[in-house]
């Protein structure tokens, strides 16, 4: 049995599908790849679309329907919820240079849909996911400056916008879905109302950039010695289109390679330059950090933006990927120079303080901590661009334009500091995420040896937790955070130092190739044997054999020194190559011929002693492989002996100038049996054996040895009589005979009347064809002695070959301008194709299989195409992957729902286990379903499977690896931020000081709280945290919050994770979210550079009430401005609030005078100075500002207030206008009620989600058991409960219908019927 399945994979491995072995790539393609959540990578090249997988590094598809070059790609955005109505699927988005956009179901190789507006190439392309509602529209710029939104289900063209302005790119707010960036050739547009039901009323606010001189601010950057020339040496700022602008201290935006929003913090726009990388704050239009590049630094290409930590990471000239990671503010520690090369060991080689760079220390600094290994890159090979994994942000794609794709993957190692460069000041080591609940004791996979470190140990017997290493599997997972001082929590990791390291190397097809030769057909003799490959020459003197099959590159030689002129097959593993320059002025050239054997790599050099002589027109194996034959140009030809290497005739000079030639099918091989069967002896029958085999093995291809071998009798080898045609240039037919040494000629058959001049001959069974210069085609019947000419009206015919198969009379005509195929037994024609109107120029063609030719185009490609010449690609399940594939995507929806609910939790069985049984038998496809989910589960990264049965933090845990192995943005976001407050709440009611009383809320009994001004040493009173805020065990290490009444202060130590990354912005917990906020509002005071950046910071300051700074600035108002006199009394105004009380009530009236009348800003300034900030981020709120007043709640207001602002914007998502739900659930989440999300979670029909996430709440302990919480958990429970009674999970859904008490009774009942 094991050899017979041995035997199916094989055969099954044989199969050839329709694809594509892509090439080199077009200088448009540049820019046109994504890699997508799923964890595969789309790229263009030429005019078609490859998709790689990245785990395996192996191409799953090429699709092909794009005319023109392919210069966008898009993955189809994850974040929506998935279920059986909205499964999971590979969906990608591609656009040409004609303007075409195509929608894929890349599983299944067709396109969806397609559509166009013009014929201009699309410059940008991005999907939306800003509502619940519909996650098919796709915003297009298309050139030069109109914005489309589309939807891509139906191609139906929403609305179309036009702005006034030229626009090279656009990028959307990833924390605003209504903010939209354009960048133009001379100034950047500001687009603050984008919706899907209309276009944007306005042009957009216009923006241009402008370097100011630093000698006229404070705390700006100066020039730099010694720092490469650029055009931004002094500070930049975002000056309206109304200002004043300096033409001499303009920027040019044309050099501009790059923009993009920074992903990890809001507010932040990146500009990428050749020599530098600008930051810019767009709350003050000015930039806040400048990222250059040292003078022997390679220029920059590109810059990847990571949202889970504050990482930049950059691809360079060289091909080289650097990563830069954020500077926490106040960290210690030298203060090395950020583009300075670090060593392996995190060690700068050649550091320069940032004094000498003018950098202050408050500007946003990236220091360099990684960079991988640069490439050779020349005039010819270069990189095309980078794009790393949005699931991960570990892994990096390197595309170069000849085709190559490098897989790079993050490590961490230990940080050991250098002995011999203790005199060089070097960066302070970054930390891994530390010792915690989430990942036990295990700081890196592989683990660093360690003598207390508990290695994993796999105990079925043994039911009590077991030590299981977490797996490493995003950019979180390697570092800490670095942005803030957490505590003591940041220095629980251990100092580590990342690394990059070549994971994966994916080849193309080298040059474009020009010789396109198939190995000999399958037969019933080799298929044991058989591999379909490929050989494919190219001008260079490459000659790369693929393997039809996987379409992977099996071989490579280069053994020729110029271009590759032609190949034939000797054998399943041999071949004949031959390959000259072009010819001189004399017409003379050196040629090379060479044969090659794959299974040793041996080659052997024929005709080696001679010098220039004519070129090699043509060279044919005879089909017995017992002789070739050598056609020069003028010169005539001469006759081989294959199986010894011996030249046996050269023909005399006055031999008639072949045309074409072709060898005979038939031999005299069966009369030869027939002769030696005559023979009665022992040897002689033995001989008679071993010549058969060997003949028909010989025939059939199945050896490697050439020719037929000598019987055992005799030591000459057993000769084949063997036939060949040509013809001269007259056209005259000739007909040949080779026996051993022995060449005699035959018939002689005039040429037909109204053929040209012979171009090619093909011969099989007893059918020849000849073409013409002409285009036309004489088939001839041997057997029945008729001629038929074709004219084929397509001009000079280059090639003509025959399908392989018994009885198949199909012929392949290659033209100048493309190719047919014919059937001559119906002298028919089947299909036809042009070029280069339908395809690129056709350099060559070759049969794959008896109904599958194959093509080699002028663009690099290769392409395996149907016998009609339509499709060139195939559905997945229908192509032959040599590496099995982790993707659920791949799998129907009803398997992939099955895995995702067995992976994520499985209380209905008495343990985890990590296989799905059965399903329902009236379940159609049931038994595929349970084999293929089975399947996936096999392939999955082991060191997921060993963690999954061991969750520390149980269901939300596990949810969360299961949502990042799916690929699943959604719920990616959505664990991550349950996990956090789940442990949040659950330390909180456990901490002692949280259950003990507190004060009440009066002045005397209230601790004061000061913030620290980095710049002066005062510091400015504050008004009491929220009550949710957890203070640091040593208030020193925090860089803003200090205790004024040390002895009244309430330590809180309930939770040591680490807090949510910036990335989630108002989700994150009130003191992070403050922290950032305060340190943002010192840099913006840091960087003033005009009045309006100064009265920005006082009106900021006094709405965080700290007034004694706010003050200070109205202050430095110059007396020549005309706000002086204003800004004098607001300082007055400011000063004086705090020390009178019986003046709120004034204050309060003038305040809602002012937001009746307009002045909104100003009257909830003034609301905030007389402490009544709920009352400000209510006028806020119905006034629409809902992110300014969440950010004034967050900031300033406890946590009951606090509350009561962030659910009224929760209900304001939840509006069907806006219908962002799933957004008011991290919300409720974040403010702790939980109870709350649940009842969203049911409205959206997200009864899945809904329920683990209730399970999940239940082993924490934090779900209220009150009546309508039970009833709400249970019906919760019943709609999972039909979800997986209709995947056919009976047992599961049995479950869930006991816990659903008596509603489930019904449900259970149908169940045990089923």
């Amino acid at each position: 049995m094991s050899a017979q399945s041995e035997l199916q994979k094989h055969l099954l491995n044989l199969k050839l599908s329709n694809k594509t072995l892509t090439g080199i790539l077009h200088n448009n393609n540049k820019g046109a790849a994504d890699w997508g959540w799923q964890g595969m990578l789309a790229y263009g090249c030429q005019t078609s679309v490859v998709v790689v997988d990245t785990r395996t590094v192996q191409v799953l598809q090429t699709l092909e329907r794009h005319r023109a070059i392919v210069v966008k790609v898009k993955w189809a955005r994850q974040n929506y919820h998935h279920d059986e109505r909205s499964p999971y699927m590979l969906r990608l988005a591609s656009a040409d240079a004609h303007g075409r956009i195509v929608v894929w179901d890349v599983s299944q190789a067709v396109h969806r849909v397609e559509f166009q507006d013009g014929t201009k190439p699309i410059l940008e392309m991005d999907w939306l996911s800003t509502q619940d509602a519909t996650h098919d529209l796709l915003v297009a710029l298309h050139p030069p400056y109109s914005i489309i939104l589309w939807n891509a289900d139906t191609g139906t063209k929403l609305w179309k916008k036009s702005f006034t302005e030229n626009i090279l790119s656009f990028s959307f707010d990833p924390f605003d879905p209504t903010k939209l960036t354009l960048l133009g050739q001379d100034c950047i547009l500001f687009v603050n109302d984008f919706t899907v039901s209309k276009p944007p009323s306005s042009n957009g606010k216009k923006f241009y950039i402008e370097s100011t001189p630093s000698s006229s601010t404070s705390g700006t950057t100066t020039d730099r010695r010694g720092s490469a020339r650029t055009a931004f040496r002094r500070v930049k700022m975002l000056v309206g289109e109304g200002k004043q602008r300096a033409v001499e201290e303009s920027v040019s935006l044309n050099e501009c390679l790059q923009m993009t929003y920074l992903q990890s913090s809001r507010h932040h726009l990146l500009l990428l330059y050749a020599r530098e990388v600008l930051i810019v704050d767009l709350e003050i239009n000015q930039t806040v950090g400048v990222i250059p590049m040292e003078r022997s630094g390679s220029p920059f290409l590109q810059i990847i933006p990571c949202r889970q930590r504050d990482v930049l990471m950059c691809l360079h000239e060289n091909g080289s990927v650097s990563v830069r990671v954020r500077r926490r503010s106040g960290m210690p520690g030298i203060m090395s120079a950020a583009t300075t090369p670090v060593d392996q060991s995190g060690n700068f080689g050649d550091s320069t303080s940032l004094s000498s760079f003018g950098e202050s220390i408050q500007d946003v600094v990236y220091d360099l901590r990684c960079q991988s290994d640069h490439l050779r890159v020349t005039k010819h090979i270069r990189p095309f661009g980078i794009h790393s994994c949005p699931c991960t942000e570990r892994s990096v794609a390197l595309i170069m334009n000849d085709g190559r794709v490098m897989i790079w993957s993050l490590k961490t190692s230990e940080y050991v500091p250098h002995p011999n460069n203790s005199h060089i000041p070097s960066l302070t080591p970054l930390h891994s995420p530390g010792y915690s609940s989430s990942n036990g004791s295990f700081e890196f996979l592989p683990s660093v040896k360690d003598k207390d470190e508990v290695k994993p140990m796999m105990e079925v017997k043994m039911k009590t937790p077991i030590a299981v290493p977490y797996p490493k599997m995003c950019l979180s997972d390697l570092i800490g955070q670095v942005q803030f001082h957490c505590g003591d929590q940041m220095q629980q990791g251990r100092g580590v130092v990342l690394k990059f390291v070549l994971v994966g190397l994916l080849n193309g097809v080298a040059s474009p190739p020009l010789v396109v030769r198939m190995c000999p057909p399958l037969t019933t003799k080799n298929y044991n044997l058989y591999q379909p490959l490929v050989a494919l020459g190219n001008s260079a003197g490459l000659i790369q054999v693929y393997n039809l099959s996987s379409g992977l590159l099996w071989r490579e030689y280069n053994i020729h020194l110029t271009q590759i002129r032609g190949i034939e097959w000797v054998s399943l593993t041999s071949f004949l190559s031959y390959a000259y320059p072009n010819p001189t002025n004399s017409g003379t050239v050196r040629n090379e011929l060479i044969l090659t054997d794959m299974q040793t790599g041996r080659t052997t050099t024929f005709r080696g002693d001679k010098n220039e002589e004519s070129p090699i027109e043509m060279l044919r194996v005879s089909h017995m492989k017992q002789y070739f034959i050598i056609v020069f140009k003028e010169k005539p030809f001469e006759l081989w002996d294959l199986r010894t290497g011996t030249l046996l005739r050269e023909m005399p000079k006055n031999f008639p100038f072949i045309t074409a030639l072709e060898w005979s099918p038939s031999s005299n091989l069966k009369s030869l049996k027939k002769k030696l069967a005559q023979d009665s002896s022992s040897s002689s029958s033995t001989s008679l054996s071993q010549s058969s085999d060997i003949s028909a093995s010989s025939s059939s291809m199945s050896v490697p040895e050439t020719g037929v071998r000598s019987d055992r009798k005799g030591s000459h080898p057993l000769n084949v009589k063997e036939h060949f045609v040509f013809t001269d240039t007259n056209g005259l037919l000739y007909h040949f005979f080779v026996e051993g040494n022995i060449i005699k000629d035959g018939a002689k058959i005039p040429p037909e009347s109204g053929m040209g001049s012979v171009t090619c001959i093909a011969w099989k069974g007893d059918t020849i064809v000849l073409g013409d210069v002409d285009g036309n085609l004489s088939i001839w019947d041997l057997k029945a002695r008729v001629s038929r000419a074709v004219p084929t009206h397509r001009g000079w015919i280059k090639k003509i070959k025959f399908a392989p198969g018994k009885g198949n009379h199909k012929l392949l005509v290659l033209y100048n301008d493309g190719m047919d195929v014919w059937d001559t037994k119906d002298v028919e024609q089947v299909s036809n194709l042009r070029s280069p109107r339908e395809i690129a120029k056709v350099t060559d063609v070759e049969w794959a299989t008896s109904d599958k030719p194959i093509l080699a185009t002028s663009d690099g490609c290769v392409r395996v195409f149907d016998i009609n010449l339509k499709v060139c690609s195939s559905p997945l399940e229908e192509l032959s992957i040599s590496d099995p594939v982790f993707c659920p995507h791949l799998l129907p929806p009803k398997a992939a729902m099955n895995m995702k609910y067995l992976l994520q939790h499985q209380p209905w069985n008495s343990e985890y286990q990590l296989q799905l049984d059965t399903l329902t038998k009236d379940l159609p496809d049931g038994d595929a379903i349970v084999s293929m989910v089975n399947e996936q589960i096999k392939v999955m990264p082991g060191d997921i499977r060993n963690f999954l049965p061991y969750c520390t933090n149980g269901v939300a845990q596990r949810c969360l690896l299961i949502a990042r192995l799916f690929g699943d943005e959604a719920e990616t976001n959505f664990w991550t931020v349950v996990m956090y407050y789940l442990k949040m709440e659950q330390a909180r009611q456990a901490c002692l000081i949280h259950k003990s009383p507190m004060p009440t809320s009066t002045d005397d009994q209230r601790t004061k709280y000061r913030f620290v001004s980095k710049n002066s040493h005062e510091t400015l009173p504050q008004q009491e945290p929220a009550s949710d805020v957890f203070l640091p065990r040593d208030s020193s290490q925090s860089d803003f919050v200090g205790l004024e009444k040390p002895g009244n202060a309430r330590v809180c130590d309930c939770l040591s994770e680490p807090p949510l990354d910036m990335c989630f912005d108002v989700l994150c917990d009130n003191q992070t979210y403050q922290r950032y906020q305060l340190e943002r509002i010192n840099l913006h005071d840091n960087k003033r550079t005009t009045y309006e950046h100064t009265k920005k910071c006082a009106e900021n300051f006094m709405l965080l009430n700290q007034t004694d700074r706010a003050v200070q600035l109205y202050l430095e108002t110059d007396s020549d401005n005309e706000c002086y006199y204003e800004d004098s009394l607001r300082a007055c105004l400011v000063a004086t609030i705090r020390s009178s009380g019986a003046s709120q009530s004034t204050i309060k009236l003038v305040a809602t005078s002012l937001i009746a009348n307009g002045k909104l800003s100003e009257g909830v300034q003034l609301l905030c100075l007389i402490d009544k900030g709920l009352d400000a981020c209510r006028y806020l709120q119905t006034y629409g500002r809902w992110q300014t007043a969440v950010w004034l709640a967050k900031c300033t207001l406890g946590y009951s207030e606090c509350c009561e602002v962030l659910k009224r914007w929760a209900d304001y998502l939840c509006q069907p206008e806006v219908n962002q739900k799933s957004k008011a659930v991290l919300v409720m989440i974040s403010l702790g009620l939980f109870h709350k999300a649940l009842e969203i979670l049911y409205s959206m029909h997200y009864f899945d989600r809904a329920a683990l996430f209730a399970e999940a709440c239940t082993e924490f302990g934090l779900l209220p058991e009150t009546e309508e919480i039970k009833k709400l958990v249970a019906a919760i429970y019943l709609e999972y409960a039909h979800i997986l009674s209709n995947l056919g999970n009976k047992q599961a859904a049995a479950y869930y219908c006991q816990k659903s008490a008596e509603k489930g009774e019904q449900l259970q009942q149908e169940l045990e019927w089923m």
